[in-house]
């Protein structure tokens, strides 16, 4: 049996609200009814481990993809609730699965689109649902909903590229230490006893070398215990404000780094913004939603400088220049678009200027990184290898003489 919360209008015309086992919610609003309760309004009361188990886990690219079909669907004209329902029948998903026949049950009770969507804030981002609100009002819900599956497919895309140009430089760095690693705990250990064997003078650099690995294996708990509280003072700093700005203010300024950062979320800006406005929502509304989706504190603060400095009047383009975050391409583009009323035709094209600019420099960091990451390794692999072969021949010329 599963329990559902209702909110309902008793006999005597007054709103009531409890919690009614059943079946199913058809046969809970059934029982309802049949004790004279109307206007009812019913949802799945879930324990908090049934919660946790069935909580939904939708990746980006299945709302892209039911975004284009359900766009597709409305273009043929058939209804949307047997669309909601055919796209539910089709999926695989659990997860989906289930939010959609809320969605459709939703859709049957007469709520529209945006409301059912709603109240699946996991799945669906606040941009997503303030689009789609929208298109509502203005008709276009097919178009609107290709729009939709156009951005999420950039921004995976964008998603994507990033994570491929950090994969091979992240390999280099875990080799390295793995290589360190071994050499301090298997290799360099196996030549003390060798060296201490012989009772020979060891030379500056392997003296150094065998002084280290004893400072690893002595106090190895240390430096572990050092490494989880340095991790736990910073996962309690980025829970305050003043730490999560502290965070990204120095993740803007660290070198090659922050230009990246900057591109990126300049892109991710115009690219949200241009597509809330083209959708017909009010720019002061479209500028808080695209603020909040950076989730960058120090852009968030000076963008919401802008936005007050919008409702003054002073239009887009100036203040996001004196906010010394946006590059001065982008705000002439942007204002070329506040000027033609297009912005945004031309917030898109700025979109796409610093996609691509995107990609250069997360070329660049790749190409600056790999050869610092070979060259420290390098010089490590040949610290040790140096210090092992001079204690070779010191000992060598010892035994001699």
């Amino acid at each position: 049996m599963n329990r559902y919360a209702y909110v309902a209008t008793g006999p005597d015309g007054r709103r009531t609200s409890g919690v009614q086992k059943a079946a199913d919610a058809d046969s809970a609003v059934l029982t309802l009814y049949e004790r004279e309760l109307r206007d009812i309004e019913i949802s799945e009361k879930k324990s908090v481990l049934r919660l946790e188990l069935t909580a939904p886990r939708v990746k980006r690219e299945v709302v892209m993809h039911l975004s284009r079909q359900l766009g597709a669907f409305v273009r043929a004209g058939v209804p949307l609730i047997d669309a909601v329902r055919i796209l539910g029948d089709e999926t695989s998903n659990s997860s989906v699965t289930r939010m959609l026949r809320s969605v459709e049950q939703g859709l049957r009770g007469g709520d529209r689109l945006s409301d059912c969507v709603d109240r699946h804030p996991k799945i669906f981002p606040e941009f997503y649902r303030e689009i789609l609100r929208s298109a509502e009002l203005t008709g276009q819900l097919d178009v609107v909903l290709d729009r939709l599956a156009g951005y999420l497919e950039r921004d995976l895309e964008a998603r994507r590229r990033v994570k491929a140009a950090l994969i091979y430089p992240a390999m280099i760095a875990l080799m390295s230490v793995v290589t360190v690693v071994v050499l301090a705990t298997f290799v360099l250990p196996r030549f003390r006893t060798f060296f201490a064997s012989l009772d020979a003078k060891l030379p500056l650099p392997t003296r150094m070398l065998l002084g280290f690995t004893d400072f690893l294996g002595q106090w190895w708990w240390a430096l572990l215990a050092g490494l989880a509280a340095g991790i736990a003072l910073y996962a309690v700093a980025v829970r305050t404000p003043g730490g999560r700005y502290a965070r990204d203010s120095v993740l803007l300024t660290i070198p090659a780094v922050g230009p990246a950062v900057r591109h990126a979320l300049v892109e991710r800006f115009c690219r949200i913004l241009a597509s809330m406005v083209g959708a017909g929502v009010p720019l002061p509304e479209a500028l808080r939603v695209a603020t909040d989706s950076l989730r960058n504190r120090v852009f968030m603060r000076a963008l919401a400088r802008v936005a007050h400095a919008v409702l003054e009047g002073e239009g887009l383009a100036r203040p996001l220049t004196g906010s010394g975050l946006f590059p001065v391409t982008a705000a002439q583009m942007i204002r070329v678009g506040e000027d033609t009323g297009t912005l945004d035709t031309q917030l898109e094209v700025t979109a796409q200027y610093y996609e691509g600019e995107l990609d250069y420099r997360l070329k660049k960091l790749t190409a600056l990184f790999e050869p610092v990451v070979i060259v420290v390794m390098g010089l490590v692999v040949g610290f040790v290898a140096v210090a092992l072969v001079s204690a070779m021949y010191g000992i060598f010329d010892q035994v001699h003489v």
